[in-house]
């Protein structure tokens, strides 16, 4: 198989795991006999310093070109600091998923066992934990109307969702559901909010085409405890774009680590691939960051934008082998876990090549 990857490293530790993701990627091609060409492309606080702009138009284009993408993350302390600042990193990321039609957000909550005791929530709660998450991208109170108004004094951020897009986000999720556990979980706030009050409206109305597949709806606020609660309890997850933000962050607690979490943006073209956990400056350049969710991203895009089942799931193997052979970086190790076996960044990249 031929197809052309590009790298979009992004910021902070985004340059660091995307070479690791970048170097699975070419084993697997090694080893299976594929051809992967690579570009590379700015976006965020790099792509602002280079161009002014945080996502170029050159990237883009050399998006839309592209077989899938592989990403890193976008954000710098210097625009955290300043709610002023016009231009931000954040902007890219914004329009890279609306200009890509990027309206499906998967993130997969799978906790290895060997990782039980890296969570701070009870092991014997955790175990057997498998979540697959559909964040809606590109709509709600993130591309919403936005402005102020009495001098500055009041902030505004309207949500607006419409029908379609509450459709076909829900049935990606329903058709997911159907190759899992047949258990939909829908998430919204329909006590309070109009849009979550629609959004449960279209997907009873979507319920009936799926009959083997089991509707649970549930409010926010108690998802957010079931999900520390009974993780278990669910399977398949559908939510909007700021509650998905939110508790597909909480739910990294389930699998140890942020640095754990794989996803995928996907629409109806080029998919994008990217751990879940940001840009990290306060780690940047320590080579210790944790490789393994760029690295997992990496069989995510194998698996949805290729095809390429087996390439995947040999990635995810090589994974749990560097784990029950005791190995982990510093942010997944424990009290009992020998200085030796903590790798840095490097380290783990090397170590899982050899397990491929």
């Amino acid at each position: 198989m031929k197809k052309n990857i590009l790298i979009v490293p992004g910021d902070g530790i985004g340059q660091e795991v995307t070479e690791v993701g970048k170097k699975v990627l070419e084993k697997i091609a090694e080893k299976f006999g594929h051809e992967f060409t690579y570009d590379e492309a700015l976006i965020g606080h790099v792509a602002i310093e280079a161009t002014g702009n945080p996502l170029p138009d050159e990237t883009l284009e050399k998006m839309r070109a592209s077989d899938a993408v592989l990403f890193g993350a976008v954000g710098h302390p210097k625009y955290d600091n300043d709610p002023s600042a016009k231009v931000r990193p954040e902007q890219g990321l914004l329009k890279m998923r609306k200009e890509l039609g990027l309206y499906a957000n998967l993130r997969p909550i799978k906790l290895f066992d060997e990782l039980l005791e890296a969570s701070s929530i009870k092991p014997e709660i955790l175990k057997g934990s498998d979540i697959l998450f559909f964040r809606e991208l590109t709509g709600d109170i993130y591309f919403g109307e936005k402005g102020r108004k009495n001098d500055g004094d009041t902030a505004y951020d309207i949500a607006e969702y419409s029908r379609f897009e509450v459709e076909r986000i829900a049935r990606k999720a329903f058709d997911a559901a159907r190759t899992r556990r047949k258990k939909l979980c829908s998430v919204d706030k329909a006590n309070v909010l109009e849009t979550s009050r629609l959004w449960r409206e279209v997907v009873q109305q979507l319920a009936p085409e799926y009959p083997d597949v089991e509707v649970e709806h549930m409010f926010v606020d108690s998802a957010a405890m079931m999900l520390i609660k009974d993780p278990r309890r669910f399977d398949v997850v559908v939510t909007a774009n700021l509650f998905g933000d939110i508790l597909t962050d909480e739910a990294s607690q389930i699998a140890g680590s942020m640095g754990m979490l794989a996803s995928a943006s996907i629409g109806d073209s080029t998919g994008v691939y990217e751990p879940i956990h940001g840009s990290a400056h306060d780690i940047t350049g320590k080579g210790i960051a944790n490789p393994l969710a760029s690295v997992l991203s990496a069989a995510l895009l194998l698996d949805i934008s290729f095809g390429l089942k087996e390439e995947s799931d040999t990635i995810i193997a090589a994974v749990d082998k560097l784990l029950k052979d005791g190995f982990r970086t510093r942010d997944i190790a424990d009290a009992s876990t020998p200085e030796n076996m903590i790798l840095n960044t490097q380290a783990a990249g090397e170590e899982l090549l050899k397990r491929i």
